[in-house]
């Protein structure tokens, strides 16, 4: 019933400024859940086969990308349409407010969306309360972490740190943001040298943790599909040497060729959308080559179909993650995508 309602949801919601549409989505849907009425319009959420992944095993290979649930408030909504795992954030150490409005933009023609939040978030206390509060959810919570906006890159690491130490207790994994494109220097983190670096922190950090709690949270880092080849190459050895746990492929990007006739098309932020599914979909067969089954991909980045998600799986990824498609398509790409990857997808062991 759900689905068959979405289109006429749809046309309201795009009515509406798109960040207006957005709040308001997810106060109905937190609203639904908690009154009961989510569970009879959504009715039996669709299943899929159990995949592991970092260690964790996950009910099924379809998650929800960081970026809609920024909060963490809407976590048993979100089960209840049949996610195996919901990435919540970016959550920063500091609450802030974003960057100015008007800072989401809809591209309908392009099923594409440009953002420029900023990391607008509760800060890093609230979000674990919210993660706390979540009563029904049985898959798999991601925390995704960043670096305050006025915190310099050379004192990064101390606010990643501060996110990893908060959300150990509550995060099935954690996931390091260093790849939007909406936080002034973000992605210098990525160059070789400094992902060196702050990998070796967070390494020993968890190691530390593991050790003083006696449960281990796998890390995974976010990164950018404006990569080069050579980039990629160098990512890979640091992640390999460093050890890393997952990597979740791919960001939002800068790159507006798709989209450069569209009246929003030269907007600032990040694109995400059908106009990024050729391209994540490369930068992931690119890591897969260098990584091989050492370090699990989780693809992300215009999974707009049941085939869309199997072409990431096919260029390497073991688990999938929708956000962009989500809002376009609605709860019925939930199941086209998990029918097509139980249609094909042998469940395999990614330790």
């Amino acid at each position: 019933m759900l689905d068959q309602l979405y289109p006429l949801a749809r046309r309201a919601l795009f009515a509406l400024d798109a960040e207006r549409a957005h709040h308001w989505s997810l106060v109905g849907l937190r609203l639904a859940e908690r009154l009961g009425i989510l569970e009879g319009l959504a009715g039996h959420p669709p299943t899929g086969k159990p995949v592991r992944c970092m260690g964790l095993t996950f009910p099924n290979a379809l998650g929800l990308a960081a970026g809609l649930d920024k909060e963490g408030n809407c976590i048993d909504a979100f089960g209840r349409l049949g996610f195996g795992a919901i990435e919540i954030g970016t959550i920063t150490p500091r609450p802030q407010p974003g960057n100015p409005k008007p800072r989401l933009f809809r591209l309908k023609e392009h099923e594409g969306i440009i953002n420029r939040m900023g990391f607008n978030n509760p800060g890093i206390e609230q979000g674990v309360r919210n993660v706390h509060s979540a009563k029904s959810y049985q898959g798999i919570v991601g925390f995704n972490i960043g670096k305050n906006k006025d915190t310099p890159n050379e004192n990064a690491t101390e606010d990643y740190l501060i996110g990893l130490r908060a959300a150990w207790p509550v995060a099935d994994y954690i996931a390091v943001n260093l790849s939007s494109p909406n936080t002034p220097g973000l992605r210098d983190l990525q160059a070789a040298d400094s992902t060196a670096a702050l990998l070796e922190r967070l390494k020993q950090e968890q190691e530390s943790l593991r050790a003083s709690t006696g449960r281990q949270v796998p890390i995974a880092l976010k990164v950018a599909p404006d990569l080069t080849d050579d980039h990629i190459a160098a990512l890979s050895r640091v992640f390999l040497d460093g050890g890393l746990d997952g990597l979740i492929a791919t960001n939002t990007t800068i790159e507006r060729q798709a989209v450069a006739t569209h009246p929003h098309g030269a907007e600032a932020g990040g694109l995400s959308g059908a106009p990024l599914t050729s391209r994540s979909t490369e930068v992931i067969a690119a890591f897969h080559a260098e990584l091989g089954q050492r370090i699990p991909i989780i693809g992300v980045g215009g999974v707009m179909s049941g085939q869309d998600a199997l072409a990431k799986i096919s260029a390497g990824a073991t688990l999938i993650q929708i956000y962009t498609a989500f809002i376009y398509r609605g709860p019925g790409l939930i199941v086209d995508i998990l029918d097509s990857l139980n249609n094909s997808l042998v469940a395999s062991s990614t330790e």
